[in-house]
């Protein structure tokens, strides 16, 4: 099996979560042996926000190393987990909502793909780019 970078990496739709990981400096964090969860927005998600909001997160790594945070879950949290909660804690430190009364909704983000598990954790495919409530101001 693969940490979550490795997997991330092959999986070939996580370009621009790759990019913006690394500028963040979060590479080590998720290739290290804690288990996280990951909310992997595709790069349609990140298609969806205009480029030049996303050359602004890339000026201001505080900001983007939040905003990433708030995609990562401590643990290893799957679908079964999922039907449990109506919310989870992020490393960034807010919480994220949880629906899962039409399929799994991370606030208003859907998860497409459920359950990638690799050596540090597991992926969730998500459709949407999470920002956390500070920030959507």
């Amino acid at each position: 099996m693969t940490n979550i970078i490795e997997t991330a990496t092959n999986s070939g739709c996580f370009k621009t979560l790759l990019t913006v990981i690394e500028a963040a400096g979060l590479l080590e964090l998720l290739q290290g042996s804690g288990h996280y969860t990951v909310l992997a927005p595709t790069d349609e998600a990140f298609a969806k926000i205009p480029a030049n909001t996303i050359a602004s997160w890339m000026e201001d790594i505080p900001k983007l190393k939040q905003i990433l945070a708030y995609h990562i879950i401590f643990g290893d949290v799957r679908t079964d987990n999922f039907l449990e909660l109506t919310s989870a804690e992020t490393v960034e430190g807010s919480p994220i909502a949880i629906d899962t009364l039409n399929g799994i909704k991370i606030n208003d983000s859907k998860i497409i793909k459920a359950d990638i598990i690799t050596d540090n954790g597991v992926i969730h495919i998500i459709d949407t780019v999470l920002i956390p409530g500070l920030l959507k101001s």
